[in-house]
């Protein structure tokens, strides 16, 4: 490269940190002019900065999670529309530093993944909360990148269907089925395990969301997990509660907040991971800010993490939703990572 490309180079970066002077500089001025020398050193230093700053900042996630007996860790936060900072639904749970559990992989949580420093190999449970593409898309991918790191069972937990939407296992099938599947490339994962394929292989449970007591999906080393329908409009959805090292956490998932039964299932937990993904009061869907707050309030939780936000105001929704809930409160954002305790 040459000096002059060098000194374009810096100038443009001026550009973008804001300042005029050295955007407005000819090359020889940068160059021989001992302030401007001082100038360049001193963007120099700061650049490297950023970038030790930037290359940094997913491990400093990883050992922050990988720190605690119990911890959970957004993949994504964002809700169903498009956000330049966040990506789709997705959580990992950790015991100390294993990631055990994930709950939805919507899109860009295969990324997220890998920058948790999480090992596919370390996983005991997948758990779908429902059927919608911000908390599934990004299963194939996972699938495809882990296929071959394990040849266990990998226990995988989700909703039953009804007339418009396929059971988990029916969903399964239609992406990974040998012969009819949209990615037959991962067919050999719905094998059952007694055929030595050289891959992990995907045993499904299909919850009945109509049931009104909370089941049992999960029950291995020391870790705990029960599942109960949560109202989504007239899509079958499931919330999740873990329990182990002597904690519990439960995800709310999508849901409107208006089954006294989940109050009850949630109620002396120690982190509740809830959905804001709307600022309305009457969304068939999603529970407004309010609702959430009462929600918490109401279930004696140990502290909130709001997550998977929506496009509106975060800071009037938050005010809102204080009015009713008066905990610990967590911003949800993207590889963020709450200690349960």
């Amino acid at each position: 490269m040459s000096a002059t490309d060098e000194a374009d180079g810096w100038r443009a970066f001026a550009k973008f940190l804001g300042d005029t002077r050295l955007v407005s500089s000819s090359h020889a001025e940068i160059v021989n002019d001992s302030k401007g020398a001082n100038d360049m050193l001193m963007m120099r230093s700061t650049i490297a900065s950023l970038l030790a700053v930037l290359a940094m900042s997913s491990s400093v996630y990883a050992q922050s999670c990988a720190g605690s007996p119990v911890s959970v860790q957004i993949l994504g936060s964002n809700g169903p529309g498009f956000n330049r900072d966040r990506v789709s639904a997705g959580y990992l749970l950790w015991t100390g530093s294993q990631a055990k559990m994930i709950v939805d992989m919507g899109g860009g949580t295969h990324a997220r993944y890998s920058q948790a420093g999480a090992k596919f190999t370390d996983l005991s449970l997948m758990a779908i909360s429902h059927l919608h593409p911000d908390h599934t898309s990004d299963l194939p991918a996972l699938m495809w990148a882990g296929r071959q790191s394990r040849n266990d069972v990998l226990p995988i937990v989700g909703p039953s269907g009804n007339e418009g939407v396929p059971s988990i296992s029916v969903f399964l099938r239609r992406l990974f089925d040998p012969k009819e599947g949209a990615f037959q490339v991962l067919g050999a994962t719905m094998q059952p395990a007694s055929v030595n394929t050289g891959v992990v292989h995907l045993e499904p449970t299909a919850v009945d969301v109509t049931r009104t007591e909370p089941t049992k999906v999960f029950d291995k080393d020391g870790m705990v997990v029960t599942a109960l329908g949560i109202p989504h409009g007239n899509i079958p959805a499931l919330a999740y509660r873990v329990q182990t090292n002597g904690v519990s956490v439960v995800f709310s998932t999508d849901q409107t907040g208006t089954n006294p039964k989940f109050i009850d299932f949630a109620t002396g937990a120690n982190v509740l991971v809830m959905h804001m993904a709307t600022d309305m009061g009457n969304s068939p869907t999603h529970a407004s800010p309010a609702v959430v707050g009462r929600v918490a309030q109401s279930a004696g939780v140990g502290r909130l993490v709001v997550s998977h936000l929506g496009q509106f105001d975060l800071n009037a929704a938050v005010a809102e939703l204080k009015k009713s809930y008066t905990g610990p409160l967590t911003i949800g954002a993207d590889l963020q990572c709450t200690p349960v305790q």
